[in-house]
Formats: C-alpha cells, structure tokens, sequence
C-alpha cells in the first residue's frame, strides 16, 4: 500500500503545495511553512520540529482543513513519519521502571489505563515484539503522545521524562 500525505502551506488547504510518500525530516526546503495536509492513504505521525523531535501528532486518512487549531498545537508540522502497515499480531511488554526493571505486564490489545488495569502507576520502559503503538501521558488515551515501532525502549526520560498511562495498537483498518 503506497501512503501518500499532501501539505499545503496555509489553512483550508492553500499555497504552496507539497506531496509526500514516505518519511521527511525537514520540510523546509520545499515550504516556508504548512498548515493544512490531506492524508490520501496511510497512518502518519508528525512532529511539531524538524528530524522527528518535539511533540507528536497521529493522523489517519482524512482532511485536516486547521489541524492547528483541531490539536491545539502552538508550531507547524516540521517533519513526518509513515507508519508502516502491520498485519499479525501484537505484542508490547511494559515495564514500571527504566532497563525493564519493576512490574512487567505483556499486552497484546488496547489499554486506556494501565492503573485500572495492571494496579501500576505509570510505565517507564517497555519492549514492543510486535506491531505499531501510540501511547498516551494520561488514561483514556489523552495527553501528549508517542509512537513506538517494534524495538527495546529502556528509557522514556529521553523522551521529555514522559510516563505512559494508556496505550493503543495502531490498526489496519485505520488506514
């Protein structure tokens, strides 16, 4: 499946125009600026500052006239990441403390409260095995968030010292 995303430097999808198909760390060179995007096909995640840093956003296939406003985001989109498609399984273990140290749980679906759930406070390192996972700040899936691919994550204090309460798989059938 090809993901195609297209930025457009003002809102209500105006301006300069720039079509992406897969991930971009600065978009400086093709707009001053982007304030509107429609997301043709594909799950993206964007980032508020160039190479992938700062706060992250999820979008799905859509039109996102003013995401400025629908997100309540201070910066424009500076870098984008697409997120690969994952039929199959998922698979997350998560850790209380950093270097998987503490309360281990492995998960395998959606949780809107680790707390509710696993009577753990807040999450610190976790080893995704399989599949693609937003995980949230807070419960119920609000707050800021983070996108984790399969891979070891020791430490989130790398991460602005933030401590997941919620998580959910990203699906096929978002795309």
């Amino acid at each position: 499946m090809n993901c195609q995303v297209t930025f457009y430097e003002d809102r209500n999808f105006q301006g300069r125009s720039y079509d992406c198909m897969s991930d971009c760390a600065d978009f400086s060179s093709y707009m001053s600026r982007c304030h509107s995007c429609r997301v043709h096909s594909g799950c993206w995640m964007m980032y508020d500052q160039p190479n992938y840093m700062g706060n992250q956003y999820f979008f799905r296939r859509g039109e996102y006239a003013d995401y400025m406003s629908m997100f309540g985001m201070s910066n424009c989109i500076r870098s984008c990441r697409m997120i690969p498609m994952h039929r199959g399984s998922y698979r997350m273990r998560i850790y209380e403390r950093e270097n998987f140290m503490g309360q281990m749980y492995e998960m395998t679906d959606d949780c809107d409260s680790i707390m509710d759930r696993y009577r753990m406070p807040h999450c610190q390192s976790c080893h995704v095995m399989d599949g693609h996972w937003l995980m949230y700040e807070q419960p119920h899936y609000r707050g800021r968030m983070w996108y984790f691919r399969p891979g070891e994550y020791r430490s989130f204090s790398n991460m602005g010292g933030m401590r997941f309460m919620s998580m959910r798989r990203i699906m096929d059938s978002w795309y």
